[in-house]
């Protein structure tokens, strides 16, 4: 026996481990973990001075990659809008990468560097007055070893020994290879991507290919983005691609979906992909509209896991069901989906049409974007596979600090904002108790909040309004407390009495219960209450994110 439970206990350990990897891969690129900042995250992280005197109107990205030098160069052309005085401007470009020289009307621009950062110098700016500015700029740019956790450009090979080259860099920036207003809140209206490589490489960015120029032993192509675009949405995917597409009849009429994989790859592919229109089909039921028709929606295969990059939505699952094979619930219904395609393309709504203004509130994109996987099979398969999903994933959560982490340094929360924030919207929607009335708060999220950039409080407080409650107590609980409601209950001469404990001051959450075997609501707070009971038949609804706990 005490062999057996040797094994039992490392076998535990074990999974542990495995789960633990798990977490660690699934979530999507956040920044390593720190609690001192320095002045370098402060002028990344917050809105300076030198950033909100202008407002983004387009920017005109124009770049050469050489990839057997691992080498970019090129210039990005910013236009914007003057809103008040001022005539220095920050840009930002992460080292090792330099900008050569800055023009504004034809004239170079002094240039002052502060570690990531570049201050322009300009001539007058009037207020109102459209402007642009012309950055030129070169270098090798950050190497990812570990894409898309750690970020920057991958310079891979296929099995062809054909170049396969991706970019990603959410948390990151773009200004790791790019140079930009690398802060969240001040989107660009639109964009031209323009790319040239060697000949018999593809490009694929964002948005629809306006033009491909045939320049001898290059190739340039010209991607439009008529869209508001995130910096860290922005990429680049080049390789020896083949192309193939549907036209999905959706809410807002036809929309082309587009399909770029890597030759040896095109077979699977086509039956693989399938699961891209059920997502849609299911994702404008419950999200409303896909946000960006005039762009189309891509899928386009990288050397790695995959990332959100608006309207070119980047995708390395290897072509297996789940998460490269494994179901994150351990029930099952995980292997029902390629998770990379659902996951993913959810972020188009919440991530590249609205989007946060800090990233110390990533969790609009990623607990909506991790529950939209509890909707997809909700969709297809009901509300019990549903919920065992999002249910079964309440192992992978940590509580080791709040999901809404510091802001103004660019530093993100904890990585529960994944499977605690789906479990947390899992609850919330137990709690609004009627599900299209759930459905057309998801659907007014994206509609009252199409393409702009938002806060935590927004969206706060859009959910109680449209949901009659006032939910700043449930939001607090579980976006800035660590510590899960427990509902303590006894059960004595025929009175059963119950509070909560571990709750954040006002929490009182109504929950559903099942006394002698029949469903009602009870409706816990910090003290005491009671009530008859006929036996000790006692159970706590499961679609509740609460710990529950008899006491003598």
């Amino acid at each position: 026996m005490q062999n057996k439970y040797k094994k039992l206990l490392y076998l535990k350990y074990l999974l542990c481990l495995v789960m633990l990897s798990i977490i660690s891969h699934v979530e999507a690129q956040l920044l390593h973990d720190k609690t001192k900042f320095t002045k370098q995250d402060t002028l990344r992280g917050s809105i300076t001075p030198e950033r909100e005197w202008w407002d983004l109107t387009y920017y005109h990205l124009d770049i050469e990659v050489k990839p057997d030098e691992k080498f970019i160069s090129g210039k990005n052309t910013i236009q914007y809008k003057v809103l008040k005085p001022n005539q220095v401007m920050q840009i930002d470009l992460q080292e090792p990468m330099e900008i050569t020289k800055v023009l504004q009307d034809e004239k170079p621009c002094a240039i002052q560097r502060d570690g990531n950062v570049f201050y322009i110098r300009l001539g007058a700016q009037k207020v109102g007055a459209v402007k642009s500015v012309e950055i030129h700029y070169k270098g090798h740019p950050k190497e990812a070893i570990r894409a898309p956790w750690d970020g920057g450009f991958s310079w891979k090979k296929d099995n062809n020994g054909k170049h396969f080259i991706a970019t990603s860099c959410q948390g990151l920036g773009a200004s790791v290879w790019w140079p930009n207003k690398d802060h969240m809140y001040d989107e660009v209206d639109s964009m031209l991507i323009s790319v040239t490589i060697p000949k018999g490489l593809t490009n694929i960015s964002n948005g629809r290919l306006r033009k491909l120029e045939d320049l001898d032993d290059k190739v340039k192509s010209h991607w439009f983005v008529n869209n508001p675009i995130n910096n860290y949405g922005v990429n680049i995917n080049i390789g020896d691609y083949v192309n193939f597409s549907e036209v999905y009849n959706g809410e807002k009429g036809k929309l082309d979906l587009d399909y770029w994989v890597l030759q040896d790859n095109l077979e699977n592919a086509k039956e693989h992909f399938k699961d891209a229109p059920k997502m849609m089909k299911a994702f404008e039921h419950w999200f409303g509209p896909y946000p960006f028709y005039e762009d189309s929606f891509k899928l386009v295969e990288v050397p790695y896991l995959g990332m959100e990059h608006q309207s070119s939505v980047t995708y390395g699952n290897k072509y297996m069901k789940g998460y490269l094979g494994r179901d994150l619930s351990g029930t099952g219904w995980g292997l029902k989906f390629d998770f990379i395609i659902i996951h993913e393309a959810g972020h188009e709504w919440f991530a590249n049409n609205i989007t946060n203004k800090d990233i110390a509130d990533m969790w609009i994109h990623e607990s909506f974007t991790n529950y939209s996987e509890n909707l997809f099979l909700d969709y297809y398969y009901g509300k019990e596979a549903s919920a065992d999903y999002v249910i079964g994933c309440r192992k992978l959560i940590q509580n080791d600090k709040p999901i809404i982490g510091p802001y103004n340094v660019n530093k993100e929360g904890s990585s529960d904002m994944y499977y605690k924030g789906g479990n947390m919207l899992h609850t919330l929607r137990q709690l609004i108790n009627d599900d299209e009335q759930w459905r057309q708060i998801l659907r007014g999220l994206n509609k009252d909040f199409h393409h702009q950039t938002v806060t935590t409080k927004q969206i706060e407080d859009y959910i109680s309004e449209k949901a009659n409650k006032d939910l700043s107590a449930f939001f607090n609980q579980y976006l800035r407390d660590t510590r899960i409601p427990t509902l303590e209950y006894k059960i004595e001469n025929g009175m059963l009495k119950f509070r909560y404990v571990d709750i954040v001051n006002g929490f009182d959450m109504p929950i559903e219960v099942k006394i002698n075997g029949k469903t009602e609501w009870i409706f816990p707070n910090s003290e005491w209450k009671t009530r008859a009971i006929e036996s000790s038949d006692f159970e706590v609804d499961r679609d509740y994110y609460i710990y529950s706990k008899k006491v003598n």
